[in-house]
């Protein structure tokens, strides 16, 4: 394995038509986050948000691993600084988007290897997971003596369940890929090698779709998680109307009227 130098982008970032690729680049450290890798996911989450031309993010891991968590000697003493981790540049969004900033658009994650802590929880903060069966999973902060802080206190009992979340985030023992698939943490299981191909093909169906709706139908459905049914109910006849009078809307009726496939422009 070739190890990147120490100026090497913690962070890479490639453009595959509207799919955005979002990497984990420190190969050499199992992809252990620092401070620095923070902020350059934060800084690459907030150019995805702004760039209208990509409409799906991939992230994914560079190297045999999705990340290892947390490089503690580099985070530890910064967790208890009186304000907290900052992490967020100018620009950026909190990838895990637990302090009220949130993606417009749908993020799918490519895993494999080691996947801790932070691992798992920009999982539950994506839309949908690939995982690789060798893919080794945990929510370990409980054996290093702090609690997770990027939202799988909040998400992962109502993506799995209370005793699935429990079982795992209070022993900080870890599982494996088919039992991440059992509880719904991920969607997908594929032989090792492959998370990264199938992931970047479910983007692209996601991308091929009319960018207005697929952002709309997002938005609807997080409302209802986050503020109830009723909430999201009441938003919909408007955000029916709207999308009704976009063009996007026009081109797939005559596409389908046609019997051809619709090319959306996200108007």
């Amino acid at each position: 394995m070739t190890h990147p130098s120490p100026d090497a982008p913690r962070v890479v970032v490639e453009q595959r038509g509207h799919v955005r690729l979002i990497g984990l680049n420190r190969p050499e450290k199992r992809n252990a986050a620092d401070l620095r890798m923070l902020a350059e996911l934060a800084f690459a989450y907030g150019e995805f948000e702004r760039d209208a031309d990509s409409r799906v993010a991939v992230v994914h891991g560079v190297g045999e691993h999705f990340t290892g968590g947390l490089d503690l000697a580099d985070i530890a003493p910064r967790i208890g600084a009186a304000d907290g981790l900052d992490m967020v540049p100018e620009g950026g969004i909190n990838p895990w988007q637990v302090d009220g900033s949130a993606l417009s658009k749908p993020v799918v994650m490519a895993v494999q290897g080691t996947c801790l802590t932070l691992g798992i929880e920009l999982a539950l903060a994506s839309d949908i997971v690939v995982a690789a069966e060798g893919t080794r999973f945990g929510q370990v902060e409980v054996s290093r003596g702090i609690l997770p802080f990027g939202g799988a206190t909040l998400r992962f009992p109502r993506a799995v369940g209370w005793g699935n979340a429990m079982r795992w985030v209070l022993t900080g023992d870890l599982f494996g890929a088919a039992e991440a698939l059992r509880i719904g943490l991920v969607q997908e299981v594929v032989p090792d090698g492959q998370q990264l191909e199938r992931a970047v093909e479910l983007a692209g169906r996601i991308a091929a779709q009319a960018p207005l709706a697929v952002q709309a139908t997002l938005a609807n459905a997080r409302l209802a998680v986050r503020e109830g049914d009723a909430a999201a109910e009441a938003r919909l006849p408007g955000e029916l109307a709207r999308l009704a009078r976009s063009e996007d809307a026009r081109a797939g009726m005559e596409a389908f009227l046609a019997r051809r496939p619709a090319r959306f422009e996200g108007r």
